[in-house]
């Protein structure tokens, strides 16, 4: 049996961001050569070399003469590295997406993601309200607040994401009724829909959105136009959209054409 290293410690905001960008450049194509690594990034040799040394460590990527490329487990980028990147950004997109609810006595079900977390946070100081979640990251940060009612699916840990998934999380889900449910995605485009890397997730989402009377997708600008691997829903399920300005304008009117409202907050 195999035991999975440690993530590594970004030590600051820029080290996360690079380290997910060197992620992106190599889930581009086969291999990456060194000098390209420096370039796109602008790095030194040194500092490319190490970068790829702790992502190979963690099964990230494989080095190869002269470069690196993917490794197969390593398309979607784990939760700790995404956490720090466009921080900002995705708090704006959270803020506006909670005050989406009413007041007074509510239920809403948060998914995973690091935007879904953030609306979480943002809804902290509500009362009377039920938060249903399969996020052990948001439950373990709102799940002592006495203000809330949380309520934790059961199910599969993905290492990732920190997601629950599976049938029990899907039963769950299936039993409840909220009014509002808080997507994240990996990808939201007309083409595709809401999209996801993982199909265990996709399917623990869908059951999510099921029984929603609304359906708000937050996603940043970089998952726009994007298609992954498993859909989660057709668009015409979807409410509403919540997106940055760093998103194509053109894809957004393409998105609202399948009939989801789309807010933009400015970054």
């Amino acid at each position: 049996m195999t035991t999975a290293l440690p993530l590594p410690r970004a030590g600051s905001g820029k080290r996360s961001r690079r380290l997910v960008a060197l992620l992106d450049l190599l889930s581009e194509g086969e291999t990456v050569s060194l000098h390209r690594i420096v370039d796109e990034l602008a790095v030194s040799v040194a500092t490319a070399r190490r970068d790829l040394a702790d992502l190979e460590g963690q099964g990230l990527l494989t080095r190869t003469h002269g470069g690196a490329r993917i490794a197969p487990s390593a398309v979607e980028v784990p939760v700790r590295l995404r956490a720090g990147t466009s921080h900002r950004t995705k708090q704006l997109i959270a803020r506006r997406a909670a005050t989406f609810l009413p007041e007074g006595p509510y239920a809403v079900a948060i998914g995973g993601g690091t935007t879904a977390a953030e609306v979480a946070r943002a809804l902290v100081f509500r009362t009377e309200l039920t938060i249903v979640t399969n996020s052990l990251t948001t439950a373990g940060e709102i799940g002592s607040r006495p203000n809330l009612r949380v309520l934790v699916t059961g199910g599969v840990v993905r290492p990732n994401s920190f997601e629950l998934v599976g049938v029990l999380a899907e039963n769950t889900f299936s039993a409840l009724n909220v009014g509002t449910a808080f997507l994240g995605a990996d990808g939201l485009s007309a083409a595709g829909g809401v999209t996801t890397h993982d199909e265990t997730e996709a399917r623990t989402n869908a059951a999510m959105v099921r029984n929603a009377q609304r359906t708000v997708v937050v996603a940043d600008s970089s998952k726009i136009g994007r298609v992954t691997l498993a859909r989660v829903a057709d668009l015409a399920g979807v409410h509403d959209v919540v997106t940055d300005s760093g998103a194509p304008d053109h894809e957004l009117e393409r998105i609202r054409a399948c009939g989801p409202r789309v807010h933009v907050v400015a970054v």
